[in-house]
């Protein structure tokens, strides 16, 4: 451990992870808790953080599980409360959670509009409403959200509402960066690429390949020009920067972890 966030108090959204491997959530969490940070972890299902907190306990580290559904703006009220009541304080906050759906607006349900907005623009905007007050009362704190290079770039298929709220997490986080600078409150974004997380292979391989795993990390591969794929490590690495006192003068910005995806042509 290099204690770069030692005595500091995380809350992850979305902590757990669809199978074993290095999903965002997982990684971050066990990348602070070896830098020395208690971790207060949410996800929709217990089990899936049981992976997660278990790693941690290997480590030394302290992890508290908190059921969140962040489509519910009760249940996001009710774990920013718990994590602050039983912590103390709540020094980082990571928003991880986040799904993409296919299709443009004809093709595409309002329905599945509206749960995509719910789901990766509404709830960031949520913890941050909950969280913000708390870190302006401490006069200090990070947090970190995670968008998409769908959010800045074509990457490859029609995902209109996936690419809208991700592009709207990094306007947001540039504008609440500004507002809160005074209280010594740094926002900045995260934009990972074409991973290889626990999702490929539990979901995205199934709705896009029928199953073919190895056929789907080919495709996005081939987008990259780096020759290999990150995984949940990468943006973990990115996280403990932006988290830790190293980027004391960082704010309202972005940093992209996609092995140079997105300023390729074609």
């Amino acid at each position: 451990m290099a204690d770069r966030l030692a005595g500091k108090v995380a809350l992850i959204m979305g902590a757990g992870s669809v199978g074993p491997g290095w999903g965002n959530g997982r990684a971050m969490a066990v990348r602070f808790a070896e830098e020395g940070a208690t971790i207060y972890g949410t996800d929709i299902s217990l089990e899936a953080m049981e992976e997660t907190a278990q790693m941690i306990k290997d480590l030394g580290g302290t992890f508290v599980a908190l059921h969140c559904d962040v489509t519910d703006p009760k249940s996001i009220e009710k774990a920013v409360h718990d994590c602050h009541a039983q912590a103390g304080r709540i020094d980082i906050l990571v928003n991880n959670v986040g799904g993409s759906a296919a299709g443009g607006p004809v093709e595409m349900t309002e329905e599945v509009w509206d749960s995509q907005v719910d789901r990766n623009l509404k709830s960031v905007f949520l913890t941050c409403k909950h969280v913000l007050p708390i870190m302006q009362a401490q006069q200090g704190g990070a947090i970190i959200n995670m968008a998409s290079t769908s959010g800045i770039r074509w990457t490859g298929s029609a995902q209109v509402a996936y690419a809208a709220t991700k592009a709207g997490v990094i306007q947001l986080s540039k504008v609440v960066a500004v507002q809160y600078a005074p209280h010594n409150v740094r926002v900045n974004t995260i934009i990972p690429g074409q991973l290889h997380t626990p999702m490929v292979e539990v979901r995205l391989a199934k709705q896009r390949t029928g199953g073919d795993v190895a056929g789907l990390l080919a495709q996005r591969q081939s987008r990259i020009p780096l020759p290999f794929m990150g995984d949940g490590r990468d943006t973990a690495n990115a996280a403990v920067y932006l988290a830790s006192d190293e980027a004391r003068f960082v704010t309202g910005t972005e940093i992209v972890v996609d092995g140079g995806m997105s300023v390729r042509c074609g």
